[in-house]
């Protein structure tokens, strides 16, 4: 990551006297793929929309490769590719007709046959897009959103609808599209493709962003890490509340189960060995980026 490919400090904006974005702030680096997350109507389109420069905005800062996208729209134009949420192509147009029709007007700065290649559409040119599946949609759209060579790219919920072999297909394509040079924003409801792909990840609630940080950063707010194990008797837990970092130690039946910080699992599992105690079903369960963004949401933050 060689710099800051955007920066967004207290973006503003109002429908109608409505706040929709109430003080946005997040940055962007260079050669990372960043996540923006949270519930419908959190403002998550429309911030993306605003640093493309498609939208205007009320006050605050936007700089995006350096410029500003309301003033410098068509600089920023060619070094930008998007893939809206609405994206859809007429039904008879063929794959081959669009990529060509795309890469003319960005200026055939790639060849569109190279890149039907590179992307997996060569075999399907002569296809209309009503009859592609879901996910070779996503693929041609992903293409098109490439067709400039974009140093930055938008995606919003690229993988919406799919179904898993796809959505887990068109996640290759991204890292695909990020190891080839651009940066990507993506926009997702999905947190297993969000801890997946992102480098980040920003959480959005009510117009602003409430957390942000590397996925395992962020799992911490879903709370602590369980630790569940088959046992003979509550005996062997005496004394497991003691051990740095566990917060709960639960028996019920023979079923055992020590609750802590991530730091204590190594330690439980040491103290377990050290009574001779080496269950065959010791299992971990960590929070999900899932769980934390649910509590976030719900009022953890």
């Amino acid at each position: 990551m060689d710099g800051t490919a955007i920066e967004v400090s207290d973006l503003r904006k109002d429908y109608d006297g409505r706040p929709v974005l109430r003080g946005v702030d997040f940055s962007v680096a260079e050669g990372e793929i960043f996540g923006i997350a949270g519930r419908n109507g959190a403002g998550k389109t429309t911030t993306v929309e605003v640093v493309q420069g498609l939208r205007s905005f009320d006050s605050g800062t936007v700089r995006v490769l350096g410029l500003d996208p309301a003033r410098s729209r068509s600089e920023l134009r060619p070094l930008i590719g998007a893939q809206l949420q609405t994206s859809a192509l007429p039904d008879r147009l063929r794959v081959g007709e669009a990529l060509q029709l795309f890469a003319g007007l960005a200026g055939d700065v790639v060849d569109w046959r190279s890149l039907a290649a590179v992307w997996g559409l060569d075999g399907m040119l002569r296809q209309a897009f009503g009859t592609l599946s879901g996910g070779q949609r996503q693929r041609l759209f992903l293409a098109l959103a490439l067709v400039n060579r974009p140093r930055l790219v938008f995606l919003d919920e690229l993988t919406q609808g799919l179904d898993p072999a796809a959505r887990r297909g068109t996640w290759a394509l991204i890292e695909q599209a990020r190891d080839g040079g651009a940066t990507v924003v993506l926009v997702t409801h999905d947190m297993d493709e969000a801890e997946r792909l992102c480098d980040r990840v920003a959480v959005m609630s009510d117009g602003v962003v409430v957390a942000w940080g590397a996925p395992s950063e962020l799992v911490g707010f879903g709370g602590p890490v369980a630790m569940r194990f088959s046992s003979s008797s509550a005996s062997v837990l005496e004394g497991l509340e003691r051990v740095p970092g566990v917060v709960e130690v639960r028996f019920d039946g023979r079923a055992a189960a020590v609750s802590g910080e991530p730091r204590s699992v190594v330690l439980v599992a040491a103290e377990l060995a050290r009574r001779g105690v080496e269950p065959d079903d010791f299992t971990v369960v960590r929070p999900t980026l899932e769980d934390s963004v649910v509590a976030m949401l719900d009022g953890g933050l």
